[in-house]
């Protein structure tokens, strides 16, 4: 009868620690662990505070600034996200946001969220808006269902090349699909920042301008943590930005789940408050796009 062998202990434990350790460095699997990972302070640094070791920050308004920052790279499609916990109690005339940016002007892509700050008691509105090869002005609104200011939520933006998807806690607000097959044009040329700003804009952000920045209540507050971007940065793998095994182009991509399109409805039935697909003082003649199917 042979002699049974019994593994070594330490080996296994020097095995499991090795896979642990090739795992925890894997850029598969790999997430920003702190703010500066991945972003830079592009606008007013003394207005913005790393917290728990750079793992949240906060952005501070006041009559002195605002503030922003931005991402170290541009990427060429993929998903990003954060947390966010927005200002509390009277907001009204302030700015929240969140969005890409190609960073060029006569013609820019970009894709935006932006929280408009609200009096006390009202709820909170997200604009989103999107600009391909240029062309913007194609703003939607949508009231949270919540109070983002009682803790954070997620806010994503999917982006490939089928479509655009705005997601709020993972229901989607807003699709911009590609249909350059009708000569519409849709962002997919340009790489593009992740930037977010909190500033004043009170000549229009809340009410149409109507509703003033009462400074009396400043400093203004807002809250980003868990930041994550899965994306092809640029410049990177030549076969990046046209790589159909990037998870984000994959089959369950390419479109809205049946439970994602039942959310969309629900969201655009019963929160929506501005489209500018029916905007006739805007455009009397329907955009292109919207005739399409957004």
């Amino acid at each position: 009868m042979g002699t049974l062998t019994y593994p070594n202990p330490n080996a296994a434990v020097s095995l499991l620690f090795c896979i642990l350790v090739c795992f925890s460095f894997s850029p598969a699997w790999a997430r920003p662990a702190t703010f500066l990972q991945d972003f830079r302070v592009t606008w007013s640094d003394a207005h913005i505070k790393q917290i728990d070791g750079g793992r949240a920050i906060q952005l501070v308004l006041d009559q002195n600034s605002g503030c922003g920052f931005a991402s170290k790279s541009q990427y060429l499609f993929g998903r990003v996200s954060m947390k966010i916990k927005l200002i509390p109690g009277d907001s009204a005339g302030t700015v929240t946001a969140f969005y890409m940016n190609s960073d060029t002007d006569t013609i820019r892509d970009e894709l935006d969220f932006e929280f408009l700050g609200n009096r006390s008691g009202q709820p909170t509105t997200v604009q989103t808006n999107v600009y391909a090869h240029g062309k913007g002005d194609r703003e939607q609104r949508v009231n949270l269902w919540f109070d983002p200011a009682l803790d954070f939520h997620t806010y994503t933006i999917m982006w490939n090349h089928f479509h655009v998807v705005f997601y709020v806690d993972e229901v989607p607000i807003r699709v911009y699909k590609n249909n350059e097959g009708r000569g519409i044009p849709f962002p997919k040329s340009q790489p593009m920042g992740v930037y977010s700003t909190l500033w004043e804009a009170d000549d229009w952000a809340t009410r149409g301008g109507i509703e003033k920045i009462d400074w009396s209540k400043a400093p203004f507050y807002s809250y980003y943590k868990d930041f994550d971007i899965e994306g092809c940065p640029v410049p990177g793998p030549s076969t990046c930005a046209t790589n159909t095994r990037n998870w984000w182009e994959g089959a369950a991509y390419q479109q809205l789940s049946a439970e994602e399109a039942r959310r969309y409805r629900w969201v655009r039935m019963n929160h929506m408050i501005y489209d500018y697909c029916t905007d006739k003082s805007r455009y009397p003649v329907t955009p292109p796009e919207c005739v399409a199917g957004i």
